[in-house]
């Protein structure tokens, strides 16, 4: 066989070969855009309404959230955050890093803050959990929200929601008075935009009003 033949060869089976796994490739793309199945599912309360569907090895709780039950089936390994999020659409709550790095997911459960990505749901079954939407309105704003506005404790805001749950936790725990402590007690949440100072400056505000 000459050198051309050869090489031709190779060219068709290269083209073959690069053929089948665009083809793979693209179909795992398209899967992977697909609607996912709902993760949540329950009977309907006094309380709140959420479609039912079928989960295998769901279990029953009831997440108290906000001052709300709510009687889910969830399927167990379902994080607290995915429960808010997913099956509940309390959205204020973010999801950043899903590591318990960045603290964009806090919540308080029993008064105390948790990084709700690292947190299962069924842990909390009857618990007092609250999120950002049970902290004020945009008619009477927690005082913490108030601060974040006035001191422009913000940037891109996705942040935002865990700062100010960290932040009115903060209030209820040993704190030194200065800027030093504040920041050691909020070293567990992330801004990239790097509105630090305004963050710090937001609660101390909050905390001299008293």
């Amino acid at each position: 066989m000459s050198d051309n033949s050869k090489l031709d060869q190779v060219n068709r089976s290269r083209r073959t070969f690069l053929k089948s796994t665009g083809t793979t490739a693209a179909a795992g793309m398209i899967s992977a855009y697909l609607p996912a199945p709902a993760s949540g599912a329950v009977e309907e309360t006094s309380e709140k309404v959420v479609s039912s569907t079928t989960i295998e090895g769901a279990v029953p709780i009831t997440l108290r959230i906000n001052g709300k039950d709510h009687k889910l089936n969830i399927d167990p390994r379902t994080t607290l955050l995915d429960c808010i999020r997913e099956t509940l659409t309390l959205t204020g709550t973010k999801k950043g890093c899903d590591h318990g790095q960045c603290g964009a997911c806090t919540v308080h459960v029993n008064g105390r803050r948790v990084l709700s990505c690292l947190n299962l749901a069924l842990m909390h079954d009857g618990n007092e959990i609250t999120t950002i939407e049970g902290l004020g309105t945009p008619d009477a704003l927690h005082p913490m929200q108030k601060a974040f506005l006035d001191c422009d404790g913000y940037q891109c805001g996705y942040c935002t929601s865990g700062q100010i749950m960290s932040a009115v936790a903060l209030l209820k725990e040993p704190c030194g008075p200065d800027d030093t402590a504040v920041k050691e007690l909020m070293s567990g949440n992330i801004c990239r935009c790097g509105a630090y100072a305004n963050i710090v400056a937001a609660i101390q505000q909050v905390r001299k009003n008293g």
